[in-house]
């Protein structure tokens, strides 16, 4: 069965004054928008057609695209066209095929005393880039905050990713997912993944909370679903979305092991296993002093400091004094070291794919 879609694409200097406007003014509903820590892309339905809002673009006649499940017979296979009257007519693949781009590897790190700026993104929460060029795209690390806490005017909504993960920080926030039942409080030291497509809402908000938010690849859609109702009547924790579960992890129930740098515990959330491998998610605690130089082989290798302080000594590098807030991404085969450990230090340590090896070096 051919499936048809066709929006009506338009420019816009700055976006979130066109949110409100289409939505309460024209009465229309927003269907998806992207990305969810600088919104560029809006698309809205109603009165019979769609509209995609695009910022920074300039389509001064106005273009008609048109996503269809078969775009090689639509038009004659004609992908872009321009009609008598000038309006340019675009023919788009409905579904196109999901893509997480190369990872451009580089050595990062984001302290949080360098005040990078808080950008407004969806629903009104506050975000701050942890990994400012997103390793060409591959991965983006969010640290995102609800000031003034309350209910969070949030929506039913799924995310096309192949990687999401949500850590609370600091307070705790509801949420609820489909075919998780009812509507839970993630607390403080507790995540969740969020699998490909999963429908989900966020509902209330301590004040002040704060959550890591880590997604792949960097810029994805965002998706409302204006038919779901959530909590939904299936209950089934053991479904898979595009081969992954839904995983809530909670710190008190946790196994503790041996990290995979001496030196340090780690706290297993069960992500690796219940994402096929697809990433790894490690919240690590000190155990002493300082570390050996290691390299390992991951594709990425983020960590962000929950607590305490640490140096880090990388191979051709600044040393880095590091403290809560701070973050980090160690690239594949290079040497680092951290020393200076505090006591109380403790890491999010986020890898792709979950498993893969850490070599010692000896110097």
């Amino acid at each position: 069965m051919i499936e048809t879609q066709a929006e009506f694409v338009l420019s816009t200097k700055e976006l979130k004054n066109d949110l409100t406007f289409f939505t309460s003014t024209l009465g229309m509903k927003l269907e998806s928008i992207y990305p969810a820590d600088d919104p560029s892309v809006a698309v809205f339905s109603g009165h019979g057609v769609r509209v995609r809002i695009e910022k920074g673009t300039d389509h001064q006649t106005g273009t008609i695209r048109i996503n269809t499940t078969n775009p090689e017979t639509f038009a004659n296979g004609v992908s872009d066209l321009i009609a008598p009257n000038g309006t340019q007519i675009e023919i788009r693949e409905l579904n196109p095929q999901f893509e997480i781009p190369s990872t451009k590897h580089s050595f990062v790190v984001r302290k949080l005393k360098d005040r990078a700026p808080w950008i407004i993104g969806r629903a009104g929460m506050h975000y701050r880039d942890l990994i400012p060029d997103r390793l060409g795209g591959s991965i983006i690390a969010s640290h995102i905050r609800i000031p003034d806490g309350g209910p969070v005017p949030d929506m039913v909504h799924y995310h096309k990713v192949g990687f999401q993960l949500i850590y609370c920080y600091k307070g705790w926030v509801d949420l609820v997912y489909e075919d998780q039942g009812p509507s839970f409080r993630l607390f403080e030291g507790n995540c969740v993944i969020q699998p490909p497509e999963i429908r989900h809402k966020v509902l209330y908000a301590s004040k002040n909370i704060e959550v890591i938010e880590i997604g792949v690849p960097a810029e994805h859609v965002t998706t409302i679903d204006h038919e779901m109702t959530l909590p939904n009547h299936s209950f089934n924790p053991d479904r898979l979305f595009s081969g992954q579960k839904f995983v809530h992890y909670v710190s008190a129930d946790a196994t503790i092991a041996d990290f995979r740098i001496q030196g340090f515990k780690s706290l297993d959330t069960t992500i690796s296993l219940n994402t096929g491998n697809v990433a790894g998610v490690e919240v690590v605690q000190a155990k002493a002093k300082e570390t050996e130089w290691t390299s390992h082989n991951a594709d990425i290798l983020f960590n962000f400091v929950l607590e305490g302080k640490m140096t880090l000594h990388s191979k051709d590098q600044k040393t880095q004094e590091l403290s809560e807030g701070d973050a980090f991404v160690i690239p594949p085969n290079f040497h680092s070291r951290y020393t200076d450990i505090s006591s109380n230090l403790k890491l999010l340590e986020v890898s792709l794919p979950g498993i893969f090896e850490t070599t010692q070096i000896n110097t």
